[in-house]
């Protein structure tokens, strides 16, 4: 960003391009980006950020909290046919996120540490003392645990980290958001979106911006929280999203509480400039999540609209 927007959006919503490893072999598909890998083992992006090794080797630059908090899982299931949902009772008052950061997640008996995208809001956690983590099957030792051990009553501790979230102070300048999510890339994203909604209902916060989320998955099954985004839309007509089936015919798609409209393909040269016309180019800063392929394809398509590299924050992973 230049001049004083560039201050001005630094000093209240801090986030960095990070990388993200999946639970996923590496570049499992060819061509389509929308890859639906768990998510998230995260590094810095930055030129500090190594490109090999485990998640908290990977991660070793980024900011994270000291607080490692007990938390005994609640509820567990199904977002779609291969990614699972978690509930976890946080057992430490001093337990807190941002929207869009992950934790680490330790398992007992399990020497790897996982690395998860939260995808709840802070809000939730402040009412109900509880985050939700939304994780797909893989044969990477903690995502293999939650899909083939985890019980409900199963014990772990978890850690907060990551630089990529939106956390605007009460009365700061708003800006438009752009979101743009690949796959299970909607975690980060579906927590931002939801804070988004909660500050824009709180007087407090005086959020009056706008929001466009663009959401692309091989098929309406993956279109995690489909139904959740729909209420939020509707309750919050400054929030609109958009979706996107790259291979629609092999849905096998669990009943949604109401259709939805989806358009099939990627998402496109002129999704993108029609998502960004209808914001404040001048307070725009937008959030991207997915395979690198996707962050490329998106991030590419931005620069052509004069979308600067300070105005896009980008989480890759594969």
């Amino acid at each position: 960003m230049e001049g004083d927007l560039t201050s001005l959006l630094h000093s209240h919503f801090y986030a960095h391009q990070t990388t993200l490893l999946c639970d996923e072999p590496k570049n499992p598909c060819e061509g389509d980006y929308d890859l639906t890998g768990s998510l998230p083992i995260g590094m810095s992006g930055n030129s500090n950020g190594s490109t090999t090794g485990t998640h908290l080797e990977r991660t070793e630059n980024l900011e994270r909290q000291e607080v490692i908090a007990p938390a005994t899982v609640t509820e567990i299931s199904h977002l779609s046919e291969t990614v699972k949902r978690l509930c976890l009772k946080v057992e430490d008052d001093r337990f807190t996120f941002k929207p869009g950061q992950w934790v680490d997640f330790f398992i007992p008996g399990v020497e790897t540490v996982g690395g998860f995208s939260i995808c709840s809001s802070p809000k939730t956690l402040k009412d109900t003392s509880t985050i939700e983590l939304a994780v797909k099957y893989s044969d990477h030792p903690p995502a293999l645990w939650v899909h083939t051990k985890c019980n409900t009553g199963s014990k772990v501790q978890m850690r907060v980290g990551g630089n990529f979230f939106f956390d605007p102070e009460p009365g700061a300048p708003s800006p438009d958001l752009l979101l743009v999510a690949g796959g299970v890339g909607i975690n980060p994203l579906y927590s931002i979106l939801q804070h988004v909604g909660d500050i824009t209902s709180d007087p407090q916060h005086n959020y009056t911006a706008k929001t466009t989320l663009l959401f692309s998955a091989k098929n309406q099954d993956e279109l995690l929280y489909k139904n959740s985004l729909l209420q939020i839309s509707k309750r919050h007509p400054s929030i609109v999203c958009k979706y996107f089936t790259t291979k629609p015919g092999s849905d096998n798609q669990r009943p949604a509480a109401e259709s939805i409209q989806c358009h099939h393909g990627r998402i496109s040269d002129t999704s993108l400039k029609e998502a960004v016309s209808s914001l404040d180019r001048s307070q725009l800063t937008c959030y991207i999540c997915g395979p690198p392929p996707m962050i490329k394809h998106v991030t590419d398509i931005l620069h052509r609209l004069n979308i600067g590299d300070s105005r896009i924050h980008f989480e890759k992973w594969w």
